[in-house]
């Protein structure tokens, strides 16, 4: 089975369009609820605490929003299995699986950053179907469905059309792990920066992907994340017409950790790029050198 092929994963999963779209409109509203509790909460914290790694968040607002998208999803689906970063997983782990990230970008959200979200994805044995990303600040939630397409609100989004390199503009992060390993992101950062019109850093992979799927970014790439982070928006830029692969254009695998999702024209040259970028050693060298660099 081709699964990039929303058709294929479809018949074989057994959803006709009527089914499919139901499930779009329950993520959407899911997203939507999470959102909603994010916003209450924002500006508003009080119980911060780390999940054991360095830098890694968990706050009242992220606890209650799964709850609250938990008893949602499960009020509507009991027959489909969960997977979500605070609680774990819950009901069947094969077939359907609803992957929730009730509050990505913790980090952000604690510091009263803007830049947060929750996702809410629907895959079949690991492939992303569809999903839904509330990024309540912006009053948008981006959302997609096989055979509708992607949207911000109501509002159809496609990937950008940029054709090089020279011309993007990139967004990356970097894992919990980037202060206990070299191979951290460090030298791709400052390399792409070189060879781009910039790379943000924007520290919440969903909303990340979701500016790749309506061409406000031109591409992503990153290391070291989980499938909660990933599941909703590499559907999103799928239907926005964009191509997702693993981190040396290996095909997408869900549970790696690795992304890389651009639109059309870039792909390669950004596969290709990061291809040549050795990771920082303990003086700081890895990228190569500057001068060497092409038009």
């Amino acid at each position: 089975m081709d699964t990039t092929n929303p058709a294929a994963v479809l018949d074989e999963a057994g959803l006709n369009r009527e089914a499919i779209e139901e499930l779009h409109r329950l993520a959407r509203r899911a997203a939507d609820a999470g959102g909603t509790v994010l916003q209450s909460h924002y500006g508003n914290l009080s119980d911060i605490r780390c999940k054991g790694r360095v830098g890694d968040l968990v706050t009242a607002a992220d606890l209650e929003a799964e709850e609250v998208v938990i008893r949602l999803l499960r009020s509507e689906t009991p027959q489909v299995g969960i997977l979500a970063e605070e609680s774990g997983s819950r009901g069947p782990q094969e077939g359907l699986q609803w992957v929730i990230d009730p509050l990505d970008g913790t980090t952000n959200f604690a510091h009263g950053y803007p830049l947060f979200a929750t996702s809410v994805g629907l895959c079949w044995k690991g492939t992303p179907l569809l999903g839904a990303i509330s990024i309540p600040y912006l009053h948008q939630t981006y959302h997609c469905c096989p055979g509708l397409g992607a949207f911000c609100n109501d509002k159809p989004i496609a990937v950008s059309r940029c054709e090089s390199l020279e011309d993007s503009l990139l967004v990356t992060g970097f894992a919990y792990d980037r202060h206990n390993r070299l191979d951290n992101n460090y030298a791709e950062f400052c390399w792409l920066t070189h060879r781009t019109r910039g790379v943000r850093r924007g520290g919440a992979a969903a909303v990340d992907l979701a500016f790749v799927a309506a061409g406000l970014l031109d591409g992503y790439w990153e290391r070291g994340l989980a499938p909660w982070d990933l599941a909703a928006g590499v559907a999103l830029v799928r239907l926005a017409g964009g191509l997702v692969s693993g981190y040396r254009s290996e095909p997408f695998d869900l549970h790696s950790g690795n992304v890389i999702a651009t639109g059309q024209s870039i792909h390669t040259l950004l596969t290709d790029e990061l291809s040549k970028v050795r990771p920082l050693d303990g003086a700081g060298y890895g990228a190569p050198e500057i001068g060497s660099m092409g038009s």
